[in-house]
């Protein structure tokens, strides 16, 4: 319809790298004046200097850099990732760019040049006839030039009538320097043989008498000093984005008629064969066409142990090839990797806002205008009723030094941005940072238990004979019959057949019943295998077998009947095998103080014995996909906060109704996308360190508000009533941000849990026994 708005699909996604922030109350100034265009919705983030930006066609790029360049600050659109070298400096320090670089030689001179000058004041012995002079001399410099960005800074919000932290660190900076000048030409401070003891408060009555160049000078320095670490420590909180963008490779060797042509990354295509090398990175995901090896994945996923691949196995790109030589069919490239997606995961989460930043935004935003209003009706108090322009300008100063908002605008961004970024390191992928409220709430995690508690690939772990007949003969025969299968319990026969045998025989008029079994000719015999009220009906089943089938189904195992000639000849086992990190990763959530429940559609049988084993007491069985929302719901009702876990595409509608959707990435693409937190690794463990990530996460946030709250609410009383040196004020507003900066960088020494117990990767073989021997509980498929 003409004139109806734009859908949501009509609307378009931008990134700005903006230029100029210095505080809080900078980025919400951005993005109030964004937000306040038609059809545009921004986020601007501190910490990564970056506006995330949704908007309807009518508005282009253009107007929305115009917006921001006139409020005075810079905006482009990010620039191609260059292809990186040997040369590149790593990913977990700070790059020496251009402007670390100026800003840490204007650091190091005004240090160098207010060093003396803070000396002289505070140290009376010092102060030599004409020592003031000196200190002018020296002073002058560092309160100019050394202060220029924040005066440019200054100038420039005052011809847009703004207000930001730099308009407070001009205005103390002028504000002393200024009074120190005119005490020196216009009052006593220049007088010869002049001495000026240091206190802490300033005195009434004697402000002509004292000058405040190491105010200047060394506020200066601090607030220099301040944004210096504040630069190192934002790059190297953003240090794990940056190397999940170094991982992949950069060229690749194509494998065409035989031959290897080496060519850029982003010339491959989809279908194209590759080769890899022992040692080289894995260019794209693919499918190993040829050779086998053990791969890396340490990178992407936090698991440290080399994962043994062969032909038809998936392979994810910007793995390592630890070994054999591979050959790879590209299956996806350039942005449908996973790890192009795990990078924009990342990226969307560390561009986004907790609602808890929300609040400090509100505060940010009028935060100096209140400030410098505070600021002059300390002047005109003082002014008032000490009678003493000194002291009434020293409290002024100390006012709109000490209340800078610095604290305030990086608590939330930098802790989302170490967090997020430590969690991608270990294969935690955080969808939002309004998840890390979620998770402080919950208090029941649901499991799916195919593919999450267990392994989801069937094995063959037992074949039972009947009266009369030989193991190896049902095994072999059943697994020639289930080699024409694709069901999962056929190829877990198969694969033991063939372990067992090597070949198996040919296999003719195959034919399948679904969910029920299959029936061909093998060796001039009619054979058939499947459940057992399938064969009933066209075979005898010996009492013995039937007694077998008890067991098993008791223990959670799945029996296949298999005969031929009229009569059941024996009965294979198969069990789907549990993770051996699963009861490590339930006793976690335990800890954590969440309530396991396992669901499944598998019988209640079956279900109880995986539950008993991993240590759940809650069990949903025999759950069809479609009840799995109901079940979810069910709970909500109960006024459980749930979090699910799942990697099928029958998870996806519970992971969406969930109140924390966590899928395991190991996955389908439907689970992944509607679930908030990923797991790249298929461990359990991975689920209790997500939920622990987060909280840790939402933690860090909280107290570093508190910490920039209450430091202002504490420091601005204190300066109004005349009782900070302007001097122990900066250096106070310095060390506020320098704390919230390493409260959060805390974040990189979180650690995954690790599992309790040693288990063996290789699959025992299966068992054979006659029917007349009863099953053991060892033989169950059960990691002890």
């Amino acid at each position: 319809m003409s004139g109806s708005a734009p859908t949501l699909a009509q609307r378009s996604e931008v990134t700005l790298l903006i230029g100029g922030m210095t505080c809080g109350s900078c980025s919400a100034r951005i993005e109030r004046k964004l937000n306040r265009m038609d059809g545009v919705r921004a986020e601007v983030n501190l910490a990564i200097e970056q506006a995330h930006v949704e908007h309807d066609p009518t508005v282009s790029v253009d107007d929305l850099i115009a917006v921001v360049e006139g409020l005075g600050y810079t905006a482009a659109l990010p620039a191609p990732e260059p292809v990186a070298d040997d040369s590149s400096p790593a990913p977990d320090e700070p790059s020496d760019d251009g402007s670390l670089t100026a800003m840490r030689r204007r650091l190091i001179i005004s240090a160098v040049l207010t060093l003396p000058v803070v000396a002289m004041a505070m140290i009376t012995p010092l102060q030599f006839d004409h020592w003031q002079w000196l200190s002018l001399t020296l002073a002058a410099p560092v309160a100019v030039w050394g202060a220029w960005p924040f005066h440019l800074a200054a100038w420039k919000n005052l011809r847009h009538a703004s207000a930001t932290m730099d308009t407070l660190i001009s205005l103390g900076v002028i504000a002393s320097f200024g009074w120190s000048i005119y005490a020196l030409f216009f009052g006593f401070a220049g007088i010869t043989g002049m001495r000026m003891p240091f206190v802490m408060r300033p005195v009434a009555g004697e402000g002509l008498h004292h000058i405040y160049l190491e105010v200047a000078a060394s506020l200066t320095v601090f607030i220099l000093a301040g944004r210096y670490a504040e630069h190192r420590s934002k790059r190297q909180a953003g240090a794990a984005l940056r190397a999940l963008l170094e991982l992949g490779a950069k060229d690749v060797a194509v494998w065409k008629d035989g031959y290897e042509v080496r060519v850029p990354v982003d010339r491959l295509s989809a279908g194209d064969h590759f080769v890899v090398r022992p040692g080289e990175k894995i260019a794209t995901d693919g499918v190993v066409v040829e050779g086998s090896s053990a791969v890396d994945a340490s990178m992407l996923t936090g698991e440290s142990v080399p994962v043994e691949v062969g032909p038809e196995d998936q392979v994810v790109g910007a793995t390592v090839n630890t070994s054999g030589r591979l050959i790879v069919r590209a299956t996806r490239v350039g942005a449908d990797t996973q790890l192009a997606r795990i990078t924009r995961l990342v990226t969307d989460a560390q561009a986004g806002k907790a609602p808890v930043q929300r609040l400090a935004d509100r505060v940010a935003a009028v935060f100096v205008p209140v400030v410098v209003t505070i600021a002059v009706a300390a002047f005109g108090f003082w002014l008032a009723n000490s009678l003493d322009a000194a002291t009434a300008l020293t409290a002024a100063v100390s006012v709109l030094v000490v209340a800078c908002p610095c604290a305030l605008g990086l608590a939330t961004p930098t802790a989302l941005l170490v967090g997020t970024g430590r969690g991608a390191q270990m294969g935690i992928l955080i969808r939002g940072p309004e998840i890390l409220e979620s998770t402080r709430r919950i208090d029941t995690i649901v499991l799916d238990k195919t593919g999450t508690v267990t392994t989801g690939s069937m094995r063959l772990i037992e074949v039972v004979a009947g009266p009369g007949e030989q193991a190896d003969e049902v095994l072999r025969l059943a697994g020639a019959l289930e080699d024409a299968s694709e069901h999962p319990i056929a190829k877990a026969v198969s694969a033991g057949a063939r372990e067992r045998f090597g070949t198996l025989p040919s296999v003719t008029d195959f034919t399948g019943s679904a969910g029920l079994g299959v029936r061909g000719e093998v060796e001039g015999r009619t054979v058939l295998a499947g459940r057992a009220t399938w064969l009933a009906d066209q075979l005898t089943i010996p009492p013995e077998l039937q007694r077998s089938q008890g067991d098993s189904e008791r223990l959670g195992l799945t029996p296949i009947f298999v005969g031929w000639d009229g009569r059941v000849r024996g009965m294979l086992v198969v069990a789907d095998t549990i993770k051996p990190t699963s009861s490590t990763a339930v006793n976690e959530m335990r800890r954590l103080g969440l309530t396991p429940v396992l669901l499944t559609g598998d019988n209640r049988q079956a279900a109880d014995a995986v539950a008993g084993q991993v240590g759940i007491t809650d069990v949903e069985a025999e759950v069809m996909p479609a009840g799995k929302v109901e079940v979810v719901k069910r709970l909500q009702r109960e006024g459980r906060v749930v979090a699910m876990v799942g990697d099928g595409v029958n998870d996806a509608a519970a992971l969406a109704q969930a109140d924390l959707g966590i899928a395991m990435g190991t996955g389908t693409d439907a689970a992944i996308e509607a679930s908030d937190i990923t797991l790249v690794r298929g461990d359990l463990r991975a689920a209790a360190d997500a939920v622990r990530l987060s909280r840790r996460t939402l933690t860090t946030i909280k107290g570093n508000l508190f910490w920039a709250f209450a430091y202002n609410v504490a420091a601005v009383p204190l300066a109004v009533l005349g009782m900070l040196n302007p001097m122990i004020a900066g250096a106070a507003m310095a060390a506020s941000s320098l704390f919230v900066l390493s409260n959060s960088l805390r974040l990189r020494s979180f650690r995954a849990t690790q599992t309790a117990q040693t288990t063996s990767t290789d699959a025992p073989a299966p068992v054979a026994r006659d029917s007349d021997r009863p099953l053991q509980a060892a033989t169950a498929g059960r990691e002890d």
